[in-house]
């Protein structure tokens, strides 16, 4: 639909027929979301059994790549056997509570199906997973009968897991916390005034969607005591969020703290198992934020780690849980923000920590003894220690040779290998390096430290996994995964682009890494018209050199579809996405949307110079801060003729607290908010544009897309829309919603880019 000067007009965004691609060479969007996965079978949550004996992981189904069931990898056999088949326990459509649905939303899992989660007992002989729902048991060496359910209840329990010692499963039901003792089967209540707006072991709104931190409880080693959050939501502001569906529209009052406002009330407490008695620790978070929660090998002392509201301070603090005594053992500072990160390692035989900080201006590895003092830097240099998309790169420490394996981009800031170096001696800037292929490596390291589990792709080898010594030769493969004749992509590969990889220079001199793939077929005396595909913001990483995107991979199929289309696709990581540095990832510190669109702008006028390049004819689309960059690149720019922005951020002060104060201070501290909006510069917009967003989005809500339409209309600013009904923010996940979707966008840049009629795989109907 198009709105101007406030009147409705339909526009050619009609319902479509999905069909089969004409040419069957050529992709087509129904092809990304059906059928078996185009990237070939691949491992998702691989773990290694505690005794190294398996690695299990998820599978999707050869019928259904989101239904997923847990397999399971002898190491020494080398067989490969299915362990639990989701379809055996959940039949139909699985049920899910609301605050299971949210969760997978903060996960990112929300468009699968099946067993998306499990856990190993430490003995290694049994698993826990959850399903439908309820629990379940797996007990790997049982003869008969392996199956045991644990639960089978009208609630949903979630965040389930074995006690350390493998003598209890704990779990969340109904904002309470709760064990099973399994020698017995008897269940208990750990606590019990959850209900309304108070929630025990459960980690609040911006823990979950802007800290990395899903869980709300923290199991003691020896199994005596529980650490847990009682969080109080009442503090923070109510809004009420119209979400419309396809049946009609309900009001939802949501507890959401944006920016500025308060956050929830969170308190940390330990629960004696024996006893039960529950005690307070001394500390509070109200001015700040519970960032993570670890216990020392001694189970009496907590290793708890504080950010301030401003992020600019993180303390890691010790607690003495029987005396309630604190001690900061170290503290943190940036005049930007600190990372948050999961890479603090009690060491077994020795009494330090491993400890990551970007203290350098890269992120590094150092070795602490117990009382805070620093022993040595573990790693240095112009590079950073960060895994597959993450900023944890930790994989492992073996104390009885004396030695530390981590993930790094050592080698280029658009790859990632597995390194090892020494606890006590050596050079910090001169790891070894122990993965071999280029490309984008995630390596787990089995317990005994005799092998690892890789998990590599490139531009030209979809995701392989294989055992590997700790020289970097293979032992076993558990998935080759050759681009043969049998494999999904090659009734593709005839119309494959290759992918272009190169740098540009920003302004203040650093490299902007870019990816460009030319149109197929190529006509090198033709100019074409461009699409470029954005994200664009903090912690993602557009261009490296995996297969497709690694996670995303659809998004990097849909690339190659749009290059059938006749279009040049091009990606550039600008200034203030993830991964490069402490310069590099706060340039954005302040101002939101400035350095990011100049240095979109560095790989346009790069664009424009090459000869089969059309500069008139050049789009952009993102989504969330992608759809937020490609508003500020219609807004303050005329170079780009369309832009898709989806589920974008219009004003910030309607942003969460702890994501968006990261980057831009309090609301009342100055014109930040302003400034890094995009209504203010929507009486500029130059070009077509196609606003997306789900109309039940509970992360950037769906208020960002109305204010902008309402400011558009009162402008007289022509401008295409497409809501959908129910969708929350990963609606491109989901199949249905996904393949609408990326066939509307197709349609929409051939029709405003001019490149000629609808191709492969597109059909209208009306």
């Amino acid at each position: 639909m198009r709105y101007t000067s406030g009147l409705l007009v339909v526009s050619l965004m009609l319902p479509v027929a999905i069909c089969a691609a004409a040419d069957p060479g050529k992709l087509s969007v129904e092809r990304l979301f059906s059928g078996t996965d185009l990237s070939g079978p691949r491992l998702r949550s691989p773990e290694f059994s505690p005794d190294g004996r398996y690695v299990t992981y998820l599978q999707g189904k050869a019928d259904n790549k989101d239904q997923l069931d847990l397999w399971a990898f002898d190491t020494r056999t080398g067989q490969q056997k299915l362990l639990v088949d989701s379809r055996a326990f959940v039949t139909g459509d699985e049920r899910l509570s609301a605050e299971e649905e949210a969760r997978r939303e903060r996960q990112r899992t929300a468009s699968l199906k099946g067993i998306v989660e499990y856990r190993f007992s430490s003995d290694g002989k049994r698993l826990l997973v959850p399903l439908g729902g309820d629990l379940y048991v797996y007990d790997l060496v049982a003869k008969r009968d392996p199956v045991r359910r644990l639960t089978n209840t009208e609630s949903y329990e979630t965040d389930a897991r074995f006690s350390p010692l493998g003598n209890h499963v704990s779990f969340v039901r109904d904002q309470d916390l709760f064990v099973i003792e399994l020698s017995s089967g008897e269940e208990r209540a750990l606590t019990a005034d959850g209900e309304g707006l108070i929630q025990n072991g459960v980690a609040e709104f911006v823990a979950q969607e802007e800290m990395d931190r899903s869980t709300g409880y923290w199991w003691s080693p020896d199994e005596k005591r529980i650490a847990f959050t009682r969080i109080d939501d009442s503090p923070v502001q109510e809004v009420e969020r119209l979400e419309i569906n396809a049946d009609g529209a309900r009001v939802t009052r949501q507890r959401y703290p944006a920016a500025g406002t308060a956050n929830t009330h969170v308190e940390l407490r330990v629960l004696e198992l024996g006893s039960g008695r529950i005690t307070a620790v001394p500390l509070n978070f109200d001015d700040g934020y519970l960032a993570r929660v670890n216990w020392f090998r001694d189970s009496r002392h907590l290793a708890v780690q504080k950010q301030t509201r401003d992020q600019k301070t993180l303390d890691l603090i010790k607690v003495d849980v029987g005396t309630g005594k604190t001690r900061t053992l170290l503290t943190e500072t940036s005049p930007a923000w600190i990372e948050l990160h999961d890479d603090l390692r009690f060491l077994e035989k020795r009494n330090a920590f491993v400890w990551a900080s970007r203290r350098s201006g890269y992120r590094h590895l150092y070795l602490y003894d117990l009382d805070g003092r620093l022993i040595r830097p573990l790693t240095s240099g112009s590079w950073m220690v960060v895994g597959d998309g993450t900023e944890d790169g930790l994989v492992g420490i073996d104390e009885n040779k004396g030695l530390m394996y981590f993930m790094a981009n050592e080698a280029s800031p658009l790859e990632r290998h597995l390194y090892a170096t020494s606890l006590t001696t050596g050079d910090p800037a001169r790891p070894r390096r122990i993965s071999v292929e280029p490309g984008v490596h995630d390596a787990r390291l089995m317990p005994n430290h005799r092998f690892y589990l890789d998990q590599w792709s490139s531009p030209q080898q979809p995701p392989t996994a294989s055992l590997r010594s700790l020289d970097g030769k293979v032992s076993r493969w558990l998935m080759r995964n050759e681009l043969d004749e049998n494999h999904p992509y090659q009734a593709f590969r005839a119309n494959h682009s290759s992918e272009e990889f190169g740098s540009l220079q920003a302004s203040d001199g650093q490299a902007l890494y870019y990816r460009l793939i030319r149109p197929v077929p190529f006509d090198a005396g033709k100019r074409y018209p461009v699409v470029i595909d954005v994200y664009g913001g903090p912690h993602q990483q557009y261009v490296r050199k995996d297969w497709m995107g690694g996670s995303r991979a659809v998004q990097g199929y849909f690339r190659q579809l749009l290059a059938q289309h006749g279009f040049v696709v091009f990606s550039l990581d600008n200034r203030g996405s993830g991964f490069r540095g402490e310069a590099f990832d706060t340039a954005i510190s302040g101002r939101l949307g400035k350095v990011e669109i100049e240095d979109q702008l560095r790989g346009v006028d790069y664009l424009k110079r090459l000869p089969y390049v059309d500069g008139e004819r050049i789009g952009i689309m993102g989504w969330s801060y992608g759809g937020y960059m490609s508003l500020m690149a219609l807004t303050t720019t005329t170079v780009f003729k369309a832009g898709v922005a989806g589920a974008p951020v219009t004003d910030w002060r309607l942003y969460d607290t702890h994501y968006t104060e990261r980057y831009l201070g309090l609301p009342s501290a100055g014109n930040s908010y302003e400034v890094s909006g995009v209504l203010p510069y929507v009486d500029s917009l130059h070009g077509n544009l196609l606003l997306v967003h789900g109309m039940a989005d509970d992360n950037v809500l769906f208020t960002h897309s109305t204010m902008l339409m309402q400011r558009l209309q009162s402008l007289d600013k022509p401008f295409e829309l497409m809501t959908y009904p129910g969708s929350k923010h990963g609606l491109v996940r989901i199949p249905q919603t996904g393949r609408h979707y990326y066939e509307m966008v197709v349609r929409f840049f051939e029709r405003v880019l001019a490149v000629g009629p609808a191709s492969a795989g597109l059909s209208e109907s009306g």
